[in-house]
């Protein structure tokens, strides 16, 4: 489907407090910027930013930064943004290719991917956010225990990530087909399409990874 370009959103997002232009200058400073210690988490195409804001509600004491490359999309966060005013959460309107000149080594400590795009394709595999290319940015930008959760209702998409992920060297520290009849569903937060696709009967599948390496020594639940 065809993305609706909104006239005067590049604009609207250039001058919204709450967008961080030019994002680089603050590589390795995010947290000087929220003026406080707290944990940084990402969200990789936040869409609407449902789920980041109710993300930032829930959890004061962690800093989140949603991710969105389309400024008429992010205009509708902005939006709501500008009604809840939360001091945890700012958004960036970039390319996720671009992490790693934006982040430092080990500054993120989760990132969250919700019904990224699947481009079924084969050529266009590396453009999928769960494929090994993206796989090792991750890798550079987030700390130790860090982890990244994945949410679809492409079965496709999925069991391509149950392969792709350990082929990029990482661990599947929890996985599932049918999210909401797991004991994670009690704390988890829907995204517009999880609502749109969960309604329809569409079983939501998710799944938990992080690096082999601190896969026995986390002291972080999982969520």
């Amino acid at each position: 489907m065809r993305l609706r370009h909104i006239p005067g959103s590049e604009d609207i997002v250039s001058a919204s407090p709450y967008v961080l232009r030019q994002p680089e200058q603050y590589r390795g400073c995010f947290r000087k910027y929220f003026g406080n210690n707290h944990p940084l988490e990402i969200e990789i195409g936040m869409g609407k930013g449902r789920f980041i804001m109710e993300l930032a509600q829930r959890h004061p004491h962690i800093n989140f930064l949603g991710i969105e490359r389309y400024p008429s999309v992010l205009l509708r966060a902005i939006k709501k943004q500008e009604e809840l005013h939360l001091t945890n959460l700012f958004f960036l309107c970039v390319d996720a290719k671009a992490l790693t000149e934006i982040f430092a080594p080990g500054e993120v400590s989760r990132i969250y991917l919700n019904f990224s795009d699947p481009w079924p394709k084969d050529r266009h595999a590396k453009r999928r956010l769960t494929s090994p290319e993206f796989m090792h940015v991750y890798d550079q930008i987030l700390e130790k225990n860090g982890t990244v959760e994945f949410k679809t209702d492409n079965q496709s998409l999925f069991s391509y990530s149950l392969e792709s992920i350990p082929d990029a060297g990482w661990q599947i520290y929890w996985s599932t087909h049918d999210l909401h009849h797991t004991d994670m569903a009690t704390d988890n937060v829907m995204t517009e399409y999880e609502e749109k696709f969960s309604s329809m009967g569409n079983p939501i599948c998710k799944l938990i990874a992080g690096r082999k390496s601190a896969y026995t020594d986390r002291d972080e639940p999982l969520r």
